[in-house]
C-alpha cells in the first residue's frame, strides 16, 4: 500500500470527528447514524466502527478483501468504491434532433403565421 494523501486527511478528520470522516466515506445513510449513535454513547466506539469504516473502504478501493457485501455495512459507497450511484440514472442524455434550430417550423392547429 503506498503512500496515499486523500486517507491520510481522512485520517485526520476522523481522529477529531469520527462522524465526518464516516460522511466522507459512506456519505449521510445508516453508517453515519450509527457512528453518531456511538458517539454519542461513547466516544472510543465510535472512533472504531469510524476507522473500520475507512479501513474496509480502502481495502475494497484497493481491489483486496472479501466478494460481495460487508456485514455490518450498510452504504454501498463502501461496498462498491469504484461505482458511482447517486440514486437517480441518465436517461437518454441526447437531445431531440433539430432542438433549438428554427428548422422545420411547422403551424399546428390554433397557431398564427407571423412574417
Amino acid at each position: 500500500m503506498g503512500f496515499d494523501a486523500s486517507a491520510l486527511f481522512l485520517v485526520l478528520i476522523t481522529i477529531v470527528a469520527p462522524p465526518v470522516g464516516v460522511f466522507m466515506v459512506s456519505g449521510c445513510g445508516p453508517d453515519l447514524a450509527i457512528n453518531c449513535l456511538l458517539c454519542l454513547l461513547a466516544y472510543i466506539p465510535g472512533h472504531l466502527h469510524a476507522f473500520w469504516l475507512e479501513w474496509k473502504y480502502y481495502e475494497r478501493k484497493e481491489g483486496r478483501g472479501q466478494a460481495g457485501p460487508i456485514k455490518g455495512v450498510y452504504s454501498d459507497r463502501i461496498n462498491n468504491p469504484g461505482a458511482q450511484s447517486y440514486g437517480y440514472q441518465a436517461v437518454n442524455s441526447a437531445p431531440p434532433p433539430n432542438y433549438g434550430s428554427s428548422a422545420g417550423n411547422q403551424q399546428y392547429a390554433g397557431q398564427q403565421v407571423v412574417n
